[in-house]
């Protein structure tokens, strides 16, 4: 019976001790105890978006595309993470030679880079948008 008081002890302050190492940095524990928070990085500073779109061209159109008349908006902070938004527009052709007209693009940019694009639906922003040419 003093053999299972004594490995239940172990065991409980095992246990105890190992929930040490996992408090967070708003535990009520002693502040050695409690694990470093996370330092943000500092956001970005707002992309020079005409240069950007100029010398990366070939990520925002295809080049069968034929971009001509490109504009661009001022860029918006990422709703969802560190980067950037902003609305891009250019007469494009399709692949047969036909005109599609004026085509509006949302592209992403983070680190000074364009890292994705999405064609802008009716309830983006990109409608309301003043447009400067590149």
């Amino acid at each position: 019976m003093l053999r299972i008081i004594a490995h239940a002890a172990l065991l409980a302050g095992a246990l105890a001790l190992g929930a040490c190492g996992v408090a967070d940095s708003r535990a009520p524990v002693p502040e050695f105890m409690r694990m470093k928070e996370t330092e943000q990085p500092p956001p970005e500073a707002p992309p020079d978006v005409k240069r950007l779109v100029r010398e990366q061209i070939d990520v925002v159109f295809l080049a069968t595309s034929y971009p001509r008349e490109v504009h661009v908006a001022s860029p918006h902070r990422e709703v969802r993470g560190p980067g950037w938004t902003a609305c891009v527009r250019a007469q494009l052709t399709s692949a047969t030679g036909t005109s599609l007209g004026a085509q509006t693009y949302i592209v992403t940019i983070s680190g000074g880079k364009v890292v994705d694009r999405r064609r802008a639906e009716a309830d983006d922003i990109c409608g309301t948008e003043t447009y400067e040419p590149i």
